[in-house]
């Protein structure tokens, strides 16, 4: 799944600063349900992803049962923050 093709999917755009706060409410809602709705496995973890980039995931404790899962989401946790500090020093 592409970022881009994931934002405009929940939130109509992949230019967030360009919604209202009820359509950034509304793109979350989706977002949420679908992740809610996943079975797939690969799947729920990159909704899960775009939730954490758009700061709306739930913790990994809750929202994944596997360890192996909880483990790679703190994983992308790590690195998603890294590269946020990375881009700040510039």
């Amino acid at each position: 799944m592409d970022f881009d093709q994931l934002l405009v999917r929940f939130f109509g755009t992949d230019d967030l600063s360009t919604l209202t706060p009820e359509q950034v409410v509304a793109g979350l809602d989706r977002l949420r349900l679908q992740f809610g709705m996943e079975r797939d496995a690969e799947r729920r973890f990159t909704l899960w992803c775009l939730m954490y980039m758009v700061g709306a995931a739930p913790e990994p404790e809750d929202a994944f049962q596997d360890e192996d899962d909880r483990e790679s989401a703190r994983e992308f946790m790590d690195m998603a923050d890294s590269e946020m500090d990375d881009d700040e020093d510039d």
